[in-house]
């Protein structure tokens, strides 16, 4: 057993919020990695793509979600699951929101319309 705790090494921050990585191979996980994000009131995601499916857990607030064209809302007691390789984006709405995702090791991001595949620090 291996007890895992944020770092401020494991976390990005970006104007939109933070992505707070947990389990991950460099934590010693080797087949799913999880992380905490934090979106600030009316903040999103870049509309992006991940190559491995991702299942979004709201912990506090409500996202708007968006997946291939189809919106939804979440929040506290739900989950989401979003396919892989599909255009996504996630907002906070009606104020700041909290989530933990999880997704298979290994998963990449793209921009649509991009073949470049983008690392996950946080997932890693």
């Amino acid at each position: 057993m291996q007890v895992i705790s944020e770092s401020e090494q494991r976390t990005t921050r970006t104007p939109a919020g933070s992505v707070f990585g947990l389990a991950g191979p460099s934590q010693g996980s080797s087949e799913v990695s999880t992380w905490r994000v934090e979106l600030g009131a009316d903040s999103a995601t870049p509309v992006h793509v991940i190559d491995r499916e991702q299942v979004w857990m709201p912990l506090s607030g409500e996202f708007l979600v968006e997946v291939d064209g189809v919106t939804g809302r979440a929040g506290v007691g739900q989950a989401v699951v979003v396919p892989a390789d599909v255009v996504r984006r996630l907002k906070a709405v009606g104020g700041p929101a909290e989530a933990l995702v999880a997704m298979v090791v290994g998963g990449k991001a793209m921009m649509p319309g991009s073949e470049e595949k983008i690392p996950l620090p946080w997932a890693e």
